[in-house]
């Protein structure tokens, strides 16, 4: 079964064309090193479906001018992630573009991540 890396961060909306590029460059480098596909979406639609728990914003504790940013990366298996990324934390261009980046466009104590086994697929 595929594998996925899954990410929710609060990004401050002026800073969006920021995080945007950023995260087209780490995309890049992930799809050279491997990963199937890699995704990076901005909330749209947050308010919650009715009966259905806590929409993103209250759940990410935003702020007036702050979106969410739903972020996944999809892999082969978890023994393919692990190789892909640690490739990929080695790779010069993801190392150059975190020493770069003052202040990152976000703030990463505001993230959350997890590694996902794919259970149902259609």
């Amino acid at each position: 079964m595929k594998y996925v890396d899954g990410f929710v961060l609060v990004v401050p909306k002026k800073n969006l064309k920021a995080y945007t590029k950023m995260a087209a460059e780490a995309g890049q480098v992930w799809m050279e090193h491997g990963a199937l596909e890699y995704f990076e979406c901005v909330g749209d639609d947050l308010k919650v479906m009715p009966g259905c728990g806590l929409p993103f914003p209250k759940l990410a504790k935003t702020k007036t001018g702050e979106t969410v940013v739903f972020s996944f990366i999809v892999y082969k298996s978890r023994a393919h992630r692990d190789k892909v990324n640690k490739k990929v934390m080695k790779d010069s261009r993801i190392t150059t573009m975190m020493e770069k980046i003052k202040p990152m466009p976000f703030n990463p104590k505001r993230m959350s991540y997890g590694g996902f086994e794919v259970i149902v697929e259609a």
